[in-house]
């Protein structure tokens, strides 16, 4: 299905490309043909990715890029297209979230989280449509969600700003149809990677019991789910999202509740 060439004179910017799952999609791309643009907040990461891929500069370039600032996104699609020419696929995997009890959360921590992972694909992906894609009227993006079906217990903030970005996807795909540029969504389960590394072994042991799989995914599973939805493969999917979780939307739960409230107050 991925035949050799699929991608070929096509442009695709991968934010949060240098490591983890936008990594593994950036070296899907190319190896199908496509020339990729790489970023991060990071020029260390951005170098790393660079490094990793191992392709010539006509082929893979990298830039430093924070997606809170709608600016520096609009500046990232002028110098994809300084350099290659053209934007056909955007790849919104940047963002971050941290756990916490929403009781232990602070306004500073649930507004920056949000501005980062709602705001900035807003950012992001208006700056790809309207610079590059809808002039060319064609463009594919795709947006790397959460598992959000049933809530996220535990990170509040981040549960709230991918729901938003669900929205954000089916609300863009109906808009920007006319202008042939399809918009869907990938919902990673918990993926071993540099992301969840933070996380600590308790509570990644704690989702794979809770995965009908029985095992967490990996980020090239996830790289498979969003090149194919990048590509010609799926010309007539939009406004979708695709779980990638190993059942875990459809059962078991990581979060636990507590028996230790005690009989509910009288008035």
């Amino acid at each position: 299905m991925f035949r050799p060439g699929l991608f070929d004179g096509q442009v695709a910017i991968v934010t949060g490309g240098g490591t983890g799952i936008g990594l593994a999609t950036a070296r899907e791309l190319t190896a199908l043909g496509a020339r990729v643009v790489i970023a991060s907040r990071s020029r260390e990461k951005v170098d790393a990715g660079l490094a990793a891929l191992g392709l010539p500069a006509d082929r893979a370039a990298g830039r430093t890029c924070d997606i809170r600032e709608a600016e520096q996104c609009d500046a990232l699609v002028d110098a994809a297209k300084e350099a290659f020419g053209r934007v056909d696929v955007l790849v919104n995997n940047a963002g971050g979230q941290f756990p916490s009890p929403a009781e232990h959360l602070s306004s500073r921590g649930f507004e920056a989280v949000v501005r980062n992972n709602l705001s900035g694909t807003f950012h992001m992906t208006r700056a790809a449509a309207t610079r590059a894609m809808i002039p060319a009227r064609r463009g594919r993006v795709v947006n790397v969600i959460a598992d959000i079906a049933r809530g996220f217990p535990g990170m509040v903030h981040t549960g709230a700003a991918r729901a938003g970005v669900e929205n954000l996807t089916k609300t863009l795909a109906v808009e920007w149809a006319a202008h042939h540029v399809q918009v869907n969504a990938v919902a990673p389960g918990t993926i071993v990677s540099s992301g969840t590394a933070q996380y600590g072994d308790a509570l990644l042991e704690a989702a794979r019991r809770a995965t009908p799989a029985k095992r967490l995914g990996t980020p090239e599973e996830v790289a498979r789910v969003i090149v194919f939805l990048a590509s010609d493969l799926a010309d007539y999917v939009t406004g979708s999202t695709y779980y990638i979780d190993g059942g875990s939307s459809l059962w078991g739960d990581i979060w636990g509740i507590d028996d230790h409230a005690g009989p509910r107050p009288g008035p």
